[in-house]
């Protein structure tokens, strides 16, 4: 916000890009954080919302329009300012996306049933350089991983490098990556889900239960929805809720800030604190 209000302030129009996984979802309002109309302080937002919880949106997907958003954007005039910590969004449009052939759905199955132990051990075995890169316990890399080298005969890196469609060497980019001090950040990832809780949550998780989606949809696997979900089924107290609620959001800073330290260029700056001055970061882009 403050970048657009800058640019805003030198007669040029700054237009906020959503690349957050959860905020994509409409039925996401208060446990994605999504900004406000009053937050937004009459600055244009776009991909917040965009897309209905029954549809999964994909790092693919997010692309494609992404892509179309920022070319409007440059058509116009403005300046897009893409924000949000989901990195395979990020890589995704920037990098382009490897051409992965559609995963037979037999292999899918069984390898989605197996312990994330069981299939972390399989990869070990069929795709070494893959597993040793990958938490075991990560369960979604783990299974994608294994999927892929088992449905199309290939390693994952294999195809990555095939990797077609990014925008990253067209367009001028002006990269900075907030990494303020961690305990910061805890603390206000307690005191977000605790507010969280009593400013709309469960009531946002009742509605989604309603629905009756299919629970391995990403919308009802987002943080806090799992969590709340059982206070409603009578299973954990508000209290319990509240406590992993935090933990899980505290675990997911963690990956982040890991994933923006090691999987981002090392020429990005990298800002350690919890306050910075947009005046003295972006420089070269304000002053075109």
């Amino acid at each position: 916000m403050r970048l657009a209000l800058a640019l805003e302030a030198r007669g040029r129009r700054g237009v906020v890009i959503n690349a957050d996984s959860a905020q994509v979802y409409a039925d996401l309002t208060v446990l994605s954080a999504r900004p406000s109309l009053a937050e937004m302080r009459g600055i244009d937002h776009r991909l917040f919302g965009a897309w209905d919880g029954a549809m999964a949106c994909s790092a693919a997907d997010w692309a494609e329009v992404a892509r179309r958003e920022i070319a409007d954007v440059h058509a116009s005039g403005g300046v897009p300012i893409l924000v949000g910590g989901t990195g395979l969004y990020l890589r995704t449009l920037l990098d382009g996306i490897a051409p992965v052939p559609p995963i037979d759905p037999a292999v899918r199955a069984q390898v989605r049933a197996l312990p994330v132990a069981e299939a972390h051990a399989a990869l070990s075995r069929e795709d070494p350089d893959r597993a040793a890169l990958l938490h075991p316990s990560d369960t979604t890399r783990v299974a994608r991983a294994l999927e892929v080298v088992r449905s199309t005969g290939r390693p994952l890196a294999a195809w990555q490098a095939e990797r077609h469609g990014g925008i990253g060497g067209a367009i001028d980019l002006h990269p900075v990556i907030l990494l303020p001090p961690r305990q910061w950040l805890y603390d206000r990832c307690d005191r977000r889900f605790a507010a969280m809780l009593m400013g709309g949550a469960i009531e946002e998780v009742q509605a989604l239960v309603n629905r009756g989606l299919d629970p391995d949809l990403p919308v009802m696997r987002a943080i806090g929805v799992p969590e709340v979900s059982a206070f409603l089924r009578g299973e954990a107290s508000l209290v319990a809720v509240q406590e992993r609620g935090s933990k899980a959001t505290r675990h997911y800073v963690k990956r982040q800030v890991t994933w923006l330290r090691h999987q981002c260029p090392e020429e990005w700056p990298r800002i350690e604190s919890e306050d910075f001055d947009p005046e003295a970061l972006f420089v070269s882009l304000l002053r075109q």
